[in-house]
């Protein structure tokens, strides 16, 4: 047992009373405060306790023998994970995608802390499953499922990756000014950005982007039809979307391409025009990011490597 897996790593987030006691310092000034704004304390106190709960419940299911060790996601990004880790995530979905793009084929053990909460795409499993599924991961015998990871490389030797999506752009609302090249064609443009969908990604930002669209072109008359499986790719996918958001044409900008799929064989290239504020961000957390400024170029394109998710 032991051999398979070295170590458990739990990773584990702020409650929002951990993030309000930072705030406040203390709990009692933070429900003093809630309470002075007319809002309610109780919900923001049973969330917390029963998160914690379920994190103290987890880690009692451990084998006396199996090391183990909790980890805040605030400190994922300068953590390092040995190879024969079992990576245990106790959080909303955000944990999970948030903590994969950390690992490279460490299978990921996803918890939903509080199934009434959250409904958990990512998050197989409940409090109460976990303990005897934990003995079957631990000798090696589980189901899993692989998510293909969406890879951003920079000309100047950066790499980010991303579990859901990335998004090329401005910081602010501006328009964002770059060149886009996909198979060999390329145009300038001025949109509010990219983003870049993998399959776990595309039943998120990528569904508004088609809700959107079916707005406007039901408005105008016309009959909207779907992409098959309405735009929803499997999560080991090798294929990547892209959708340009708002493309406005001018005189100097053009607004083709648009909207498509991606490959290793067929990334997509895009050069920034933007003097200050360009950024890629990964999965919705813009402290994630990249700078992407005048003469910046990124390549975007399926990883090389997979995150490893255990199922049921």
């Amino acid at each position: 047992m032991t051999a398979l897996f070295g170590k458990i790593v739990v990773v584990t987030r702020q409650t929002e009373l951990d993030e309000l006691v930072q705030r406040f310092n203390t709990p009692a000034q933070a429900k003093f405060y809630l309470e002075q704004s007319g809002h309610s304390f109780d919900d923001i106190q049973t969330a917390h306790d029963r998160y914690k709960r379920v994190v103290r419940s987890v880690v009692d299911t451990f084998p006396q023998d199996q090391k183990h060790q909790l980890v805040d996601r605030s400190f994922v990004p300068q953590f390092t994970f040995a190879d024969d880790d079992l990576v245990v995530t106790i959080g909303q979905d955000g944990l999970v995608s948030n903590t994969a793009k950390y690992l490279d084929g460490q299978p990921m053990f996803a918890i939903n802390p509080d199934p009434e909460r959250y409904d958990g795409i990512l998050l197989p499993f409940g409090p109460r499953e976990f303990g005897p599924f934990l003995q079957a991961v631990l000798h090696g015998e589980f189901a899993r499922k692989n998510v293909t990871l969406a890879a951003a490389s920079s000309s100047d030797g950066q790499r980010l990756l991303a579990f859901n999506d990335f998004f090329i752009g401005a910081r602010s609302h501006v328009s964002a000014r770059y060149e886009i090249e996909v198979a060999g064609r390329s145009e300038a443009h001025s949109s509010s950005g990219i983003i870049v969908s993998t399959g776990a990604g595309s039943t998120g930002w990528l569904q508004s982007v088609y809700a959107g669209a079916a707005g406007v072109v039901n408005a105008y008359g016309g009959t909207f039809v779907p992409p098959p499986n309405d735009g929803r790719l499997p999560w080991d996918s090798d294929r990547l979307v892209y959708s340009v958001r708002e493309p406005f044409p001018s005189q100097v900008t053009q607004s083709s391409l648009v909207h498509g799929h991606l490959s290793q064989d067929m990334p997509l290239k895009v050069t920034s025009r933007m003097p200050t504020n360009g950024v890629i961000f990964s999965d919705g957390i813009e402290a994630d990011f990249l700078a992407f400024n005048s003469g910046a170029s990124l390549t975007i394109a399926p990883a090389d490597k997979k995150t490893t998710l255990v199922t049921k």
